[in-house]
């Protein structure tokens, strides 16, 4: 499967590397698709990996994914443009992280969510939220003592939820589907709670898990 990648920070790129290793043929898109810093992640992903424009990243995946800095996702979506991406699963790495006079905070919640404006800026896409509550250094085959994390996705389309809980799945994770794109109203508060530990600890090697009995 041949997957377009917006965001071309270190989300994007452990993705993209995460992709690659697997055999996807993975672009990653961006506004400067020949800086040093890709020139040198596709070298390092290998022969599978390319770089392009945020148009021709959404063009060449039959997936895209999102993971762009809020502050960035309508913009990088526009210059997709939005046709590019018509009918395709979108996962929604993103999270609507604002300052706050004590640490990050949410620029949208309790009613609403990133996960639900993306959807609403793709109505004819199939958004699924999944990769936003854990850092980019354990996205791909996390390896934990207590064994495998667990990665909650949300969507409102079960066969796009499918498609990538197997992807996720194939990355390392147990995968747990909570409903409808209304969840990431729960999962992007979530990523707070990653980066207050985080904080406070100074280490970002942690993710979540659900335990069962």
């Amino acid at each position: 499967m041949r997957v377009g990648i917006l965001g071309s920070g270190d989300v994007g790129q452990a993705l993209g590397t995460g992709f690659a290793t697997l055999g996807y043929d993975v672009k990653i898109g961006s506004r400067e698709p020949k800086s040093d810093k890709l020139e040198a992640w596709r070298s390092r992903a290998g022969g599978l990996a390319s770089t392009g424009t945020f148009a021709e990243a959404a063009a060449h995946g039959e997936m895209a994914v999102l993971a762009t800095a809020w502050s960035g996702a309508r913009e990088a979506l526009d210059l997709a443009p939005l046709a590019n991406l018509a009918g395709k699963v979108v996962i929604d790495v993103t999270n609507p992280l604002a300052p706050g006079p004590t640490g990050p905070g949410l620029a949208l919640g309790h009613t609403d969510s990133g996960g639900e404006q993306v959807q609403r800026w793709l109505p004819d896409s199939r958004v699924v939220k999944a990769f936003n509550t854990v850092g980019n250094a354990h996205m791909f085959r996390p390896e934990f003592p207590g064994g495998p994390p667990d990665m909650f996705i949300c969507g409102n389309d079960d066969p796009a939820k499918k498609v990538v809980g197997q992807i996720c799945e194939d990355f390392g994770w147990s995968v747990i589907d909570i409903g409808g794109i209304e969840g990431a109203r729960v999962l992007e508060p979530l990523c707070i709670l990653w980066v207050i530990y985080a904080i406070r600890n100074g280490s970002r090697d942690h993710a979540f898990r659900l335990l069962r009995k």
